[in-house]
């Protein structure tokens, strides 16, 4: 028994380091393409990208681009280091197994443990936000944080993640005693249910513990942001300024809710960096994700992904080798699965990313479109989106296999494109 215990340790360590490699490797290699391609084009901007930037900021986003790559590469063989000293060196299991110890085995005792880990395995990771916040991000006069606000929001999000996921999980243990069977079914249901709910009430609940939603004021903007609302048939309950430029300089728009509940949020940064017309381009880019129905759409693919990954998890849960392979006891049930999941299920859908991201760029050309009908020209839009990708110092010449595996957005060539070849209003 213990020769085939050992078998399959070593059989499940090899295919998971393989995994690991291949996705780390695939990491690497898009990096290195698309630094090669944004250093091949540092010193003169391509055609048809020329217009967006100055000289001096184009060399600005370069430099940014390179930065951010340069870094981005060394947190993920850092994070890949970390995810194999969890689970291919062990250390994973005999940190559950003495939190175990300490919280027992209850229903709420399991999600305590499951709750410490997920924190402890959290901590590795704050240099690197720090690190990005206060250097990177400040280096290019992104940043607007302060090392208070950083720590405050670190802790409102572990305690929200407390509140929130505690009983969730709670929640879901509780399925897998009450129906063992068909546990995963009820376990799917309830969050889909739960995140239902939230899209309603994340606007008037969460999002006010991190940023100050103000009304916008009575206005011409207000006017005519309210009267494209109307007349391309979103009827929202008001309009928020968001305070974003408290943590960035970065900007953005979204719409929250649903009926009666529905909202629409501008990033102050947003408002001080765009023009009313353009402006009213960006509301009518989101409208048009709305009236193409992208957003049930979304939530039925992700409702329908989180289904199978249930469905998956029931069935891994009653394999003796998921357990053993990784060094934990077939015992320690379903705690245990929901855990070693949770860690290693990005090996397989990092490679279904694309699928989503051409799906995502499908929906971005369709409101895309919408906005130029809204409002009769493209232009607009097109200001926009150039004045969006100048301020944060976006990549103007992103490596083609990069962009199609990471970008759930068309590149800025590609959406001038697509506009300008709309026919006229």
């Amino acid at each position: 028994m213990g020769n085939l215990s050992g078998m399959t340790w070593t059989l499940v360590l090899t295919v998971f380091s393989v995994l690991l490699a291949l996705r780390v490797g695939a990491e690497t290699w898009l990096d290195a393409l698309n630094r090669q391609n944004v250093r091949a084009h540092a010193n003169s901007a391509p055609d048809g990208v020329r217009e967006v930037m100055d000289a001096g900021t184009y060399a600005r986003s370069v430099q940014y681009t390179l930065a951010k790559s340069t870094f981005g590469e060394w947190q993920g063989w850092y994070d890949a280091a970390w995810l194999f000293i969890w689970l291919g060196l062990g250390l994973l299991p005999p940190v559950y197994h003495g939190l175990a110890g300490i919280f027992g085995g209850s229903l709420w005792g399991q999600t305590a443990v499951l709750c410490a880990v997920g924190l402890i395995m959290a901590l590795p990771g704050l240099p690197w936000s720090w690190v990005s916040q206060f250097r990177l991000e400040a280096k290019f006069g992104f940043n607007k944080s302060t090392p208070k606000l950083w720590v405050t929001d670190l802790l409102k999000g572990a305690a929200l993640g407390l509140v929130i996921g505690y009983p969730l999980l709670c929640l879901v243990l509780w399925f897998v005693r009450w129906q063992p069977t068909w546990w995963w079914l009820w376990a799917w249901a309830a969050l889909f249910i739960f995140q239902l709910v939230m899209v309603a009430l994340a606007p008037r609940l969460i999002m006010p513990l991190f940023n100050k939603l103000t009304p916008m004021p009575e206005g011409e903007l207000r006017t005519r942001l309210l009267a494209l609302a109307e007349r391309t048939g979103f009827h929202c309950s008001a309009i928020d300024v968001m305070d974003g430029s408290k943590r960035s300089s970065h900007s953005n728009a979204f719409f929250t809710g649903f009926g009666r509940f529905r909202r629409i949020v501008l990033f102050d940064t947003l408002i001080a960096q765009l023009s009313e017309r353009e402006l009213e381009a960006v509301l009518a880019h989101e409208i048009g994700h709305y009236r193409r129905g992208h957003v049930p759409k979304m939530m039925a693919f992700s409702a329908l992904m989180s289904l199978i990954a249930f469905g998956v998890i029931a069935w891994l849960a009653q394999q003796d080798w998921f357990y053993t392979g990784f060094r934990f006891n077939p015992a320690d049930g379903m705690p245990a699965a929901l855990l070693l999941f949770a860690m290693i299920s990005e090996l397989f859908t990092f490679w279904f990313h694309p699928l989503g991201n051409i799906w995502s760029r499908r929906h971005e050309y369709e409101a895309d479109a919408f906005a130029r009908n809204a409002l009769g020209e493209s232009a607009p839009l097109i200001g926009a989106l150039r004045k969006l990708h100048e301020k944060n110092l976006s990549n103007l010449t992103p490596h083609p296999a990069y962009s199609f595996f990471h970008y759930s957005h068309p590149t800025l060539v590609e959406r001038e494109s697509a506009l300008r070849a709309l026919a006229p209003a």
